[in-house]
C-alpha cells in the first residue's frame, strides 16, 4: 500500500537513494542551482514584491533587471497555485546565484536575520528531493548531472537522512516522524523477504 504523508505519496526510493552527507558550497560551487529552478507563482510574486531588498544583496555577475529573472508562466498542478515559472540562467548560472555559488534569495534573509528561507523557492530548498505527480522523490536525473553529488565516494548518506531538516520544513515534525516509521516497516518488510 502506498504511503500518503501530508498529502504526499512517498516514493520509498528517498530511504535507500544514495547522496552527500551535506550542502557543501565551499566544494560544488553551488552547481545544482547553476540550471535554474521551478518557482510557483506565489513564491514568484513574494520574490518580485521584495526585489529592492534582494537586489542588495546580488553582485555584478548578476542582473538586478528583475524583468529578466523569470521564464514565461506555465501551468503545472505540482505546484500550490498551479502554475509555475523557471528562473532565467544569466552568466552560466541561476540568477539568483552569487560569484561564489550562494543564493541570493537565502543570502537576503540570513542576513536581515529572518527565516533563511524566507525568499527561497520549495524546488531550491528540497533539492534533491522534488514533487512529481503528487509524489515525494528524488530528482536522480538532475543529481546525475552534477560533478559533486553524483560521485559514489562523495555519497556517503541517503537523500532521507541528508535532508532531515528540508522534511521536517515541507511536512512538519509530526509528517517527519511519519516517515521515519514508513522507514522502519520497508526495513521490516526486507527482512520478512529475506527470512522467508
Amino acid at each position: 500500500m502506498e504511503k500518503i504523508v501530508k498529502g504526499l505519496k512517498i516514493d520509498p526510493l528517498i530511504f535507500k537513494f544514495p547522496f552527500v552527507e551535506k550542502c557543501n558550497i565551499s566544494v560544488c560551487s553551488g552547481e545544482c542551482c547553476w540550471y535554474g529552478v521551478y518557482v510557483d507563482l506565489r513564491e514568484m510574486e513574494n520574490i518580485i514584491q521584495h526585489k529592492e531588498i534582494i537586489k542588495q544583496y546580488m553582485d555584478e555577475t548578476q542582473t538586478k533587471d528583475e524583468s529578466k529573472w523569470f521564464e514565461p508562466l506555465e501551468e503545472d498542478k505540482d505546484f500550490e497555485s498551479g502554475y509555475c515559472a523557471g528562473t532565467e540562467v544569466f552568466n552560466h548560472k541561476c540568477v539568483f546565484l552569487d560569484k561564489k555559488g550562494f543564493c541570493s534569495l537565502q543570502k537576503t534573509a540570513m542576513e536581515r536575520g529572518e527565516f533563511k528561507w524566507k525568499y527561497k523557492p520549495l524546488y531550491c530548498v528540497l533539492f534533491p528531493l522534488t514533487i512529481y505527480d503528487g509524489k515525494l522523490t528524488v530528482d536522480d536525473e538532475h543529481i546525475n548531472r552534477l560533478h559533486y553529488c553524483s560521485k559514489p565516494k562523495y555519497q556517503v548518506s541517503t537523500v532521507f537522512e541528508a535532508m532531515k531538516e528540508e522534511l521536517i520544513f515541507i511536512l512538519g515534525e509530526d509528517g517527519y516522524a511519519d516517515l521515519k516509521e514508513y522507514s522502519k516497516e520497508l526495513l521490516e518488510e526486507k527482512r520478512i523477504e529475506i527470512t522467508k
